[in-house]
């Protein structure tokens, strides 16, 4: 027998538990950076509007760890199309997770309802690699665009005019739709804001990669 704290949700339990985590979620301080930034936080706070319309659900879809084999399949993908049902349709992945043709899979015939995150490492950053690198997180999730492209980490990048020009060359050319960074510090983030940038939306995040809000 299970115990009460191991048994499965329904999804009208689960449904419920979204609901009170989205509520927390922007009781919990992330309503102050809205107003902050210059985002806005729609109806009950369950999505944020950016700045060029774009709505989408505060609450997201992690998928670091999925798609290797630790639980069946099947039972990851119903969990992720049902999260999807239930309003859930952001999705984040980055390649170092090793889950974007596994959610491609997923996602498959329903793109357009989705707003899909993706991650580059840091050591991508070099020559022409952040545009590969899209190029070949694109390719494994089968699609022709991303609707948020992170730098996952920092981790010792010295010049980020270099990320910041390689993402808008991909923005330019259709490949992703915003960019933005994640895991960065407040000192991190002054040196992004100090590079001369005209008209871009940079979205903040935290390690699960959900957009916050575009800064600029």
């Amino acid at each position: 027998m299970k115990s009460q704290d191991m048994r499965l949700l329904n999804r009208r339990e689960f449904n419920g538990l979204c609901a009170a985590l989205s509520s927390f979620v922007t009781s919990s301080g992330v309503s102050a950076f809205y107003a902050a930034t210059g985002a806005a936080s729609t109806g009950t706070g369950r999505t944020v509007r950016f700045r060029d319309g774009t709505v989408v659900p505060a609450l997201g879809q992690g998928s670091a760890g999925l798609g290797k084999g630790r639980r069946p399949l099947a039972d990851e993908e119903e969990a992720l199309r049902t999260g999807l049902s239930l309003g859930m349709t952001l999705i984040d992945t980055a390649e170092m997770y090793g889950s974007e043709e596994f959610i491609g899979r997923v996602i498959a015939g329903q793109r357009n309802s989705v707003f899909l995150v993706s991650k580059v490492w840091p050591s991508h950053v070099a020559r022409n690699g952040i545009a590969r690198a899209c190029e070949a997180s694109l390719a494994r999730l089968g699609t022709d665009h991303l609707d948020l492209y992170l730098l996952h980490w920092r981790h010792g990048i010295t010049d980020l005019s270099g990320v910041v020009t390689a993402f808008e060359n991909l923005r330019s050319v259709g490949k992703i739709r915003a960019w933005g960074v994640s895991n960065f510090k407040v000192r991190d983030l002054e040196d992004l804001f100090s590079v001369p940038i005209i008209s871009i939306s940079i979205c903040c995040t935290g390690d699960m990669g959900s957009p916050i809000s575009p800064a600029l």
